[in-house]
């Protein structure tokens, strides 16, 4: 069971704990930073766009980690199979982005040198700008992009965790709101064509243990007229109360119940002078092994309301180890093929549907 929130009232209590775990459709859990009760360099704030058509997409992320900020621009061609990613980073910012408490009002503007990255809210829709002077080999990229944003379901939770009664994390993610814009780089101008953009709002604040894995999914797009989107994702906190895993159609919610990320493996290659060798035949059977993010997955639900093939087109990966410092990050896109089913019954059958799964860790 499932614990769904409907009034609105105070994320936090007076002790800086969560009021209220579980899921909401929309955003009617106040947050003010302000009654946070946790060390401060512990609060996190973000918001980050993804904009996504067939041939390749946009990522945008103003993100305020209080000890450190960070401000992202990405451009993915998935034609042409490459992705770059440029992350200027600021010390100890400590909330003096601004962020706003809601995503249902207010702007998030953030500039550095060579850069600034702009999400005005227009109440029926959104304004993104952004531009970096030196984004890739000295080239410049600069676009605007606009996401309507009707009147619709989201998926909202807010989710505790055992081991501090301070900590928790609040979460938005608004799916499949209808796209058009430009994205300018290196000679080339890329245009969002209308109808068959789109664009999802990942909107958080929390205060987030050290060490943390999680698993999050997502895809945006047409099926058979109707406007198709989904949220899949766990690993964050204590989700006794509540998953994230909803499947949107023309903007209405159909809240699933557990969604498995079943990413395959592969024995683990180990290094040796010559490079990274494989063993074979029955040393491969006592071998560790790894996450192999390029070969197909699978998604299974403990429901049957969400079981979806999944072919790779490309990993986003990074990563960083700084020693107390670590992130490991691999975002896959791909093309999703199989059946999500609505509340009533309905079943919506996708084939070769782009969209993307992650799994991050990160110790910070």
């Amino acid at each position: 069971m499932q614990h769904e929130i409907t009034e609105r009232h105070a994320l936090l209590d007076d002790k800086g704990g969560l009021t209220e775990p579980g899921y909401a459709r929309s955003l009617i859990l106040d947050y003010d930073r302000a009654a946070i009760k946790a060390n401060s360099f512990r609060i996190k704030e973000w918001d980050y766009y993804l904009i996504t058509c067939d041939d390749f997409a946009v990522a945008l992320t103003v993100a305020d980690n209080s000890y450190m900020g960070l401000d992202s621009i990405s451009l993915l061609n998935f034609s042409e199979n490459w992705e770059i990613t440029t992350s200027p980073m600021q010390v100890m910012t400590r909330g003096k982005k601004n962020l706003p408490p809601t995503s249902d009002a207010g702007d998030t503007v953030s500039r550095g040198k060579g850069f600034e990255l702009c999400f005005y809210h227009g109440g029926d829709h959104r304004i993104l700008k952004f531009s970096m002077d030196k984004f890739f080999k000295g080239k410049a990229i600069k676009g605007e992009i606009r996401l309507e944003n009707p009147a619709q379901d989201t998926m909202v939770i807010a989710t505790p965790y055992k081991e501090d009664p301070k900590a928790f994390y609040y979460n938005q993610k608004i799916i499949a709101m209808p796209a058009t814009g430009w994205v300018e780089f290196d000679d080339k101008r890329y245009e969002f064509p209308e109808g068959q953009s789109f664009g999802l709002l990942d909107w958080g604040r929390g205060v987030w243990t050290y060490k943390n894995t999680w698993f999050w999914g997502a895809a945006q797009g047409m099926v058979d007229g109707h406007r198709v989107g989904w949220n899949i994702g766990y690993g964050f906190g204590d989700t006794s109360a509540a998953s994230e895993n909803m499947l949107f159609v023309d903007g209405i919610c159909h809240k699933l119940s557990q969604v498995t990320f079943n990413i395959p493996t592969r024995p683990k290659c180990y290094r040796t002078r010559g490079g990274c060798c494989m063993p074979s035949g029955k040393e491969v059977e006592t071998m560790a092994r790894e996450d192999d993010f390029m070969s197909p997955w699978t998604f299974t639900s403990d429901d049957g309301r969400f079981e979806m093939d999944f072919e790779p087109i490309m990993d986003r990966f990074s990563k960083t180890d700084l020693k107390l410092i670590c992130s490991d990050q691999h975002q896959v896109f791909g093309k999703y093929t199989g059946r999500a089913v609505m509340d009533d019954g309905t079943v919506v059958e996708v084939k070769d549907f782009l969209g993307f799964a992650e799994k991050v860790y990160n110790k910070w």
